[in-house]
């Protein structure tokens, strides 16, 4: 992994690119320095001398990756396993000793104040806080002892969610692979404490401290899910794991604002719109 880094997609006056984002101490704001290259990549990036503000005029933080598939892991906390079973949404009770992947297309994916919207044929939609794991290198057969040598970083994710849908389906493929049920962003950061992760999630600007959790408490730790994960499928640069939501998951309501906060990376919003 590169250390100490920020690394955000971004769009201005409808041009995308990337860029590294830094903190001007004199203004107490975030800036985004625009790259020449492609950071998922082995070619070399340099700055273009071109430099905006993350809140300037014409500026818009887009999904900082496109990738050519997102994984999830399904009850990976003992505390959200609880939840879903006292809520009779799911009728196991215990955390499954192998891990539970399912996947969303890149489709997907949104970035940070981008619109979530309702499917009409839809009743209950929730959202799932999560830390999301960036992979930067082709893997595969990866063991764990060298799984994060292949992480770029990582970013916050809304694992959004059709629970009616979820209970009918047991292939999930609807219920969490429809278009906008993965917000990601707001960047890339390198540089995280990724074992002892606080999560945090808020809704309509009130925190939701039942959907409140920490990496430290994972069944399955990220490397052991990158290890797992690419022994069955070829991990490309830009992919994203999605390692769980750690406890309580709740409905969202079309005008409602969700905001996934991980302390060390920032927070990720997103507005539920109907279809």
């Amino acid at each position: 992994m590169l250390e100490g880094m920020r690394i955000a997609r971004f769009s201005f006056n409808d041009r995308p690119q990337y860029a590294f984002v830094q903190h001007d101490d004199a203004d107490d704001k975030d800036y985004l320095i625009a790259l020449d290259g492609y950071p998922l990549s082995a070619q070399t990036v340099k700055p273009t001398g071109e430099r905006h503000a993350v809140d300037g005029d014409g500026v818009r933080l887009l999904a900082p990756v496109i990738p050519s598939k997102v994984y999830g892991l399904a009850k990976n906390y003992q505390a959200h396993t609880a939840f879903m079973a006292e809520s009779g949404m799911s009728d196991i009770t215990e955390p499954p000793e192998r891990m539970m992947i399912f996947a969303k297309p890149s489709t997907a994916v949104i970035g940070p104040d981008d619109p979530i919207v309702y499917p009409s044929y839809s009743k209950q939609m929730c959202y799932e806080p999560e830390v999301a794991v960036i992979i930067g290198r082709i893997a595969k057969n990866v063991p764990e002892d060298k799984a994060m040598d292949y992480v770029l970083g990582f970013t916050c994710v809304n694992d959004v969610t059709l629970r009616d849908l979820q209970q009918g389906d047991p292939m999930w493929t609807r219920s969490k692979g429809f278009d906008t049920s993965c917000p990601l962003g707001p960047w890339i950061e390198t540089d995280l404490d990724y074992a002892n992760a606080p999560i945090s999630f808020s809704l309509n600007g009130r925190d939701v401290p039942e959907a409140s959790g920490n990496t430290s408490n994972l069944i399955h730790s990220i490397p052991e899910q990158i290890a797992f994960i690419s022994s069955f499928s070829t991990l490309l640069p830009g992919d994203v794991i999605m390692t769980g939501t750690p406890h309580a998951s709740g409905a969202l309501a079309p005008r409602d604002e969700a905001v996934v906060h991980i302390e060390g990376i920032g927070s990720l919003r997103n507005v539920v719109v109907s279809a």
